[in-house]
């Protein structure tokens, strides 16, 4: 991949569905407290699960692939929240104080 699109996962998208991949992309909407990544932060991923940029960190993100291929898969967009209040926050290691929104759709 050449490094001009290396920094823009939206770029990259771009490139991977010019390719003829299936892509979601990943949006952090929304924060509340201490957050890794602010808001309007990207990761896109393809069918066979390659990834690029970043919404989170750790585990978080595994979760958000993870929901990804789920919406490559049906088409359904998805709103998926992560918070220390929520048990899935320790399970997945957002255990920051903060808590996230981040929106999953597929693209094409």
């Amino acid at each position: 991949m050449s490094e001009q699109f290396h920094d823009d996962p939206l770029k990259v998208a771009e490139n991977w569905m010019g390719e003829g991949r299936t892509v979601a992309v990943a949006t952090v909407v929304e924060t509340w407290g201490s957050a890794p990544r602010p808001v309007g932060s990207h990761l896109v991923i393809d069918a066979d699960s390659n990834f690029e940029g970043s919404v989170s960190g750790g585990c978080v993100e595994g979760a958000v692939i993870a929901d990804a291929m789920d919406v490559i898969e049906t088409g359904e967009p998805k709103m998926l929240e992560f918070g220390v209040a929520d048990e899935t926050a320790w399970r997945v290691g957002l255990s920051c104080g903060g808590r996230i929104r981040v929106y999953v759709e597929r693209l094409g």
